[in-house]
Parts: structure tokens; C-alpha cells; sequence
């Protein structure tokens, strides 16, 4: 499973959009983004790395709202709450890693970075 990645002092880069393809051309094992059709090698390194980094940025953000939901999930409050090995189950996630993603989730909630500081406003 992915660990959750620290949050940087940085802003978010904005990546490249990701453009669906239909679904027949899904459907074929050798389209992926029309990257095959690409004749330029320069080009398709561009594009290619364009979808590199659309896709890494994707799954940062996933695992960030993966861990905001563990964190609500087991809220305390909650009369509904789930265990971390509830959590785990659900996620197939190991128990440790659920409950380390409750705690990232929970700085997260807190507007708080990996290092313990609050992100600046601006």
C-alpha cells in the first residue's frame, strides 16, 4: 500500500488534465491516451510525462481523502465509529497502517503539515 506522503511548504502543481478516452478505445490494450499514436519522440516524452505527473498528483490527493475518511470513520464521536481493524479490513490496509492513516487524516483535518506546523494562510 502507499504511504501517506508528507505535504509540502510548496503549492500544488497543477498537472496536466487528464482526457478520458472512450470507451472503446479503452477497452483496447494497446491505446493509453493516444500516447501510441505519437510519431515524435519529444512529444510523446512531453505527453507522457504530463500523465506521469497528472496520475502521481491523483494519487496523492487519494490517499489524502483516504485518510480523511479513516480519521472520520473512527471519530470517537461517532456512535457509528469503526475500529483501525475495521478500517483495515474495509481499505485492505494492514491494522498499523489504518491507524497511522487515522492519524494523518486527523492532521489533515487540523489544517496541521507532517512536521507539526500549520500551513501558511498565503
Amino acid at each position: 500500500m502507499a504511504e501517506p506522503t508528507p505535504r509540502q511548504s510548496q503549492p500544488r502543481l497543477r498537472p496536466a488534465p487528464l482526457i478520458f478516452e472512450p470507451a472503446a478505445a479503452a477497452g483496447d490494450p494497446e491505446h493509453f491516451f493516444d500516447l501510441e499514436s505519437i510519431d515524435d519522440p519529444r512529444m510523446l516524452l512531453s505527453r507522457a510525462t504530463e500523465l506521469t505527473q497528472a496520475f502521481r498528483a491523483a494519487a496523492d490527493r487519494a490517499v489524502e481523502f483516504q485518510a480523511m475518511a479513516a480519521a472520520q470513520l473512527a471519530d470517537p464521536r461517532r456512535f457509528d465509529r469503526l475500529t483501525p481493524a475495521d478500517i483495515a479490513e474495509r481499505a485492505e490496509w494492514t491494522e498499523d497502517y489504518a491507524k497511522r492513516m487515522v492519524e494523518f487524516g486527523r492532521d489533515l483535518m487540523r489544517g496541521v503539515d507532517t512536521e507539526g506546523r500549520r500551513p501558511d494562510p498565503v
